[in-house]
């Protein structure tokens, strides 16, 4: 097996995994800084405040997301296994 062929591999695995992930965490990031501004606006310093919102968030995310998460990570399946036999090779 070629590097080449396990570095462009890696590559596309690591961009796979970073756009499955970017929706959850980035609007759990937004929520997480709304919630830190009411807390520090209202000076409730309540730890276990930020954790429902994003909990939710996450759920609604993948709600809204799952399909194209799923069609995703389907695709860059169905391509490696398909090419698997040059990836040996």
């Amino acid at each position: 097996m070629d590097h080449g062929i396990i570095i462009d591999l890696a590559q596309r695995a690591i961009t796979v995994a970073l756009m499955i992930s970017a929706p959850m965490l980035g609007l759990s990031l937004l929520v997480g800084l709304m919630v830190s501004i009411i807390q520090a606006t209202t000076q409730i310093q309540e730890p276990t405040l930020s954790f429902i919102p994003k909990i939710i968030t996450i759920f609604l995310t993948l709600l809204i997301f799952g399909p194209w998460m799923g069609n995703i990570i389907t695709e860059f399946t169905i391509n490696l296994y398909e090419n698997i036999y040059r990836y040996i090779r």
